[in-house]
């Protein structure tokens, strides 16, 4: 055993998953200390606001930059991945803009239309929200490129520490929706300014480059899969998990929302703590693999495998004892969010597995049917989520049948994702 541990920690890509790992569990265990506090200090109601307008700022901030800061990690030459890091950053001061005027004149009437009338007086924060994202993604993926992972577990723990003794120290005194709103949406700014910072001060940095336009249009035009295919399925995406969080409190109320918001921050930590971290040390692995030709489908299915495994005993722990759990760390008022969170840690396992799928897809050129498989997804999300809100009139039910199609979906994208990878051809 001690000769099998020393083998595999020689290995690179498990060093570089436990030092993403060590940075993001180390910013979890900061969450999960201050949650308690947290969450009994300003209630389901305020937490069922931020989970609106995070829902809603996650439909945008996908695609603030219309993927383009995906595309950073691919080219072989670090001249085209400044010059996408440049192009990122023009797009959404650009797409910031539109929608600022976008809500300027039509505000009324698109709260009118989508019911989001308890976060009205938050959109106007959407703007900052689309460029301090953006600046956020090119900052992780320029590391992530550059392999530089201590720095990304390091600006991870600092920002969740700051991030959350904020929300606690002010909620002491003012314990209101507005302050998780307005902490939440300039945490990306702080997060995107300490990787920018602690990038600087390493050895790899991003040697000045002359911009031009005719530049500029080659390399749009080179990666210009990423807005076409790439942007709208992330918009679908986002789009169809994020529905419950919309019309949750539309058809049960704000709670309702707060219950779901909860239950899926609770369940996106082992996703971020292990799904995530893997996932970024895998896409460089996966881009690197595909230059040397190596066997595609059988690194997918190795880290699909590896993190089935790993995700079995956090995820089984919340279907056994989710309710019990809930109101035992964050509150009596809670339970119902660990009823939710029973069953929608069905969908997030096979979205935590599927994270090796995920990143490959750019690499195998498949990002026209994943497109397709967005949209057609999206749509049976939605109808089964309809469906138990009309049909069995149960909050709980239409949790748990929205949550039962994302594991047939994720289910179905695996499979598909790792034919592909066997036909691929260099």
């Amino acid at each position: 055993m001690k000769s099998f541990i020393n083998k595999l920690t020689k290995k690179k890509f498990i060093r570089n998953v436990v030092v993403v790992v060590t940075g993001t569990a180390s910013a979890q265990a900061i969450t999960v200390i201050f949650s308690p506090f947290i969450t009994r200090l300003y209630g389901p109601e305020a937490f069922g606001v931020l989970g609106v307008f995070m829902a809603m700022v996650s439909i945008i901030g996908p695609v603030s930059a219309l993927t383009y800061p995906i595309a950073i990690v691919l080219p072989k030459r670090d001249s085209e991945a400044k010059v996408l890091i440049f192009l990122s950053i023009f797009i959404s001061f650009i797409i910031a803009m539109i929608i600022g005027i976008i809500l300027m004149i039509f505000n009324k009437p698109l709260v009118y239309l989508l019911q989001i009338a308890e976060i009205a007086q938050y959109l106007f924060l959407i703007p900052l929200v689309i460029i301090f994202t953006t600046f956020l993604q090119v900052s992780r993926q320029w590391l992530i490129r550059t392999k530089q992972f201590k720095v990304t577990a390091k600006a991870a723990f600092i920002n969740s520490l700051i991030l959350n003794i904020s929300k606690t120290g002010i909620g002491l005194f003012n314990p209101v929706a507005s302050v998780l709103v307005t902490l939440n949406t300039f945490s990306n700014a702080f997060h995107a300014f300490l990787l920018s910072i602690n990038s600087i001060k390493t050895k790899i940095k991003p040697k000045k480059i002359t911009i031009k336009i005719s530049v500029l249009k080659n390399i749009a035009n080179k990666y210009n899969d990423f807005p076409l295919y790439r942007a709208p399925q992330t918009l679908v995406h986002v789009v169809s998990q994020s529905l419950p969080i919309i019309l949750l409190p539309a058809f049960f109320g704000p709670a309702a929302a707060g219950y779901y918001s909860l239950s899926r921050s609770v369940l996106a930590m082992p996703i971020t703590l292990i799904g995530e971290s893997v996932g970024d040390v895998f896409y460089p692995r996966i881009v690197e693999a595909e230059k040397k030709r190596e066997n595609l489908a059988l690194l997918i299915t190795r880290a699909t495998l590896g993190l089935g495994l790993v995700g079995l005993i956090p995820f089984g722990i919340i279907i056994i004892f989710g309710p019990w759990l809930f109101g035992l760390i964050f509150g009596a008022d809670w339970v119902v969010a660990g009823e939710y969170a029973r069953w929608l840690t069905l969908g997030f396992y096979f979205g935590f597995i599927n994270r090796p799928s995920a990143r490959a897809i750019p690499v195998l050129n498949i990002q026209k049917q994943f497109l397709i498989y967005e949209i057609i997804s999206g749509f049976i999300r939605g109808g089964i989520l309809l469906l138990g809100f009309f049909l069995f009139e149960n909050d709980v039910v239409a949790v748990a049948l929205f949550s039962i199609s994302t594991v047939l979906l994720n289910t179905y994208l695996i499979f598909f994702t790792i034919r592909k990878a066997v036909l691929y051809k260099n």
